[in-house]
């Protein structure tokens, strides 16, 4: 079963495939990247992402926010289901983000990226196209993000556990950081209140 980060960006550059080779040259990680025949590296809409021994570790889809195509279905149905989580502020917040988004980044990982080896060489190309689309994150089964990366939406199934860098929007807009128990019962609902957990270690 594949599983998808995406990333929702609020500019639309184009990206060379260089420059994410040159972001994981950086942490000594070795990649191959699979692009269709009509394309180039430096102007894609889709990519394959694989390991140094060419196992196919994920799939990069590009898909700009336009009045018809996948970006907008995406970001519609985005609008739609965010309705039925909390916090309502944060709900609130990402349905005005909305608005802002031109392109819609989806990763398909398959279980072999998940794998400790691999799953680095992921996360640095999100990241990297991240930085440079200046946007925000949604995983499955875990929700969204704002834009420094914390979470900010409780979309968790009921046996999440672990500590969880999460943020939640105080009385002036400001996000408010914190490390939770995503296993706390009283954590979660305070947290789904909008309010920073009580036994929550603060952030910075």
């Amino acid at each position: 079963m594949s599983y998808y980060i995406r990333i929702l960006g609020t500019q639309d550059p184009d990206i060379h495939l260089d420059d994410i080779s040159e972001e994981l040259d950086a942490e000594a990680l070795t990649a191959q990247f699979g692009v269709p025949k009509n394309e180039k590296p430096e102007k894609w809409t889709a990519f394959e992402l694989k390991n140094e021994k060419g196992k196919l570790l994920a799939t990069v889809e590009r898909n700009p926010v336009t009045t018809e195509g996948i970006g907008k279905e995406e970001l519609d149905e985005f609008k739609q289901s965010i309705l039925e989580f909390q916090p309502a502020s944060a709900a609130k917040w990402l349905n005005d983000y909305f608005d802002t988004v031109k392109v819609i980044y989806a990763i398909e990982l398959l279980p072999i990226g998940l794998e400790p080896e691999n799953y680095h060489i992921i996360t640095t190309t999100q990241g990297i196209i991240w930085e440079l689309v200046n946007g925000i994150l949604q995983a499955d089964e875990e929700g969204f993000t704002n834009e420094e990366g914390y979470h900010i939406l409780w979309q968790f199934p009921d046996d999440a556990d672990g500590e969880w860098n999460c943020a939640v929007l105080n009385e002036k807009g400001e996000w408010e950081n914190f490390n939770m128990d995503l296993a706390d019962g009283k954590q979660r609902e305070e947290f789904k209140a909008g309010k920073v957990p009580a036994a929550a270690k603060r952030l910075k």
